[in-house]
């Protein structure tokens, strides 16, 4: 499988031989520069001197674990960051998620599912022209975003948002006033193996809403639609 992503930084956090140099030799040979860590502590101490532009845990490491390695990852980095783990309860998937993590793969894993997560996660770089929007901002409501520095405004007020936060906050301001269905979202953002993975939505929307809607006792921006999905209703002044 081809990746059109060559020479970009991949960190590979794994306490287990075997699947730091299978992801090494897989993904070096499609022109990824990768450097492997066995365990949190290591990870960091790579990141002091060398910036990933993707990194891939595991969860259960000794010394510094995989959810505490996202947590810190997150104070310092927006880098995506996707977890593996043997682990596959809902529960567990939404702790990495809320931890920081952008995307959660479960072992044994299949090679070109993990390869379609890792274009997904740096396919925002690589964005082109969006219908009907600006290449490089759009502005709807009381929304600025602008794609190539990741910055948004919401009223003039700047939020911060990791990665997958903003790749989903984008796709609904492509979508204003539309109902957006829990699949056709799970695959915009997450990439079409993930349309049954509603945690992933749930934890985001939560994530979105926290830093973008003003206090109240519903939502006003990012409206849900019971068990259909999301309408993004981004008001009517501009930022």
């Amino acid at each position: 499988m081809a990746i059109d992503e060559p020479h970009r930084n991949v960190l590979v956090v794994d306490d287990e031989p075997q699947i730091t140099r299978v992801l090494r030799t897989t993904l070096s040979g499609l022109g990824f520069v990768v450097r492997t860590a066995g365990d949190g502590d290591e990870a960091i101490e790579v990141m002091r001197t060398w910036t990933p532009d993707l990194v891939i845990t595991d969860l259960s490491m000794p010394n510094l674990p995989g959810l505490e390695l996202c947590r810190h990852i997150r104070t310092k980095s927006q880098v995506p960051i996707i977890v593996l783990s043997v682990r596959g309860e809902e529960k567990i998937k939404i702790e990495a998620l809320d931890a920081g993590a952008d995307d959660y793969v479960t072992k044994p894993f299949n090679m070109n599912e993990l390869l379609a997560r890792v274009r997904v996660g740096l396919r925002r770089t690589a964005m082109g022209p969006m219908l009907g929007m600006d290449s490089d901002k759009i502005e709807v409501g009381d929304f600025q975003i602008d794609i190539g520095s990741h910055m948004v405004l919401v009223r003039g007020r700047e939020v911060r948002l990791t990665p997958k936060e903003f790749d989903l906050l984008k796709f609904l301001a492509t979508h204003p006033n539309k109902v957006i269905t829990h699949r056709v979202l799970l695959s915009a953002v997450w990439g079409s193996n993930n349309v049954e993975q509603p945690e992933y939505l749930r934890v985001f929307i939560n994530h979105l809403r926290k830093k973008l809607e003003p206090e109240g006792p519903a939502p006003k921006y990012i409206v849900t639609e019971p068990w259909i999905g999301y309408r993004f209703e981004p008001g009517d002044e501009p930022a």
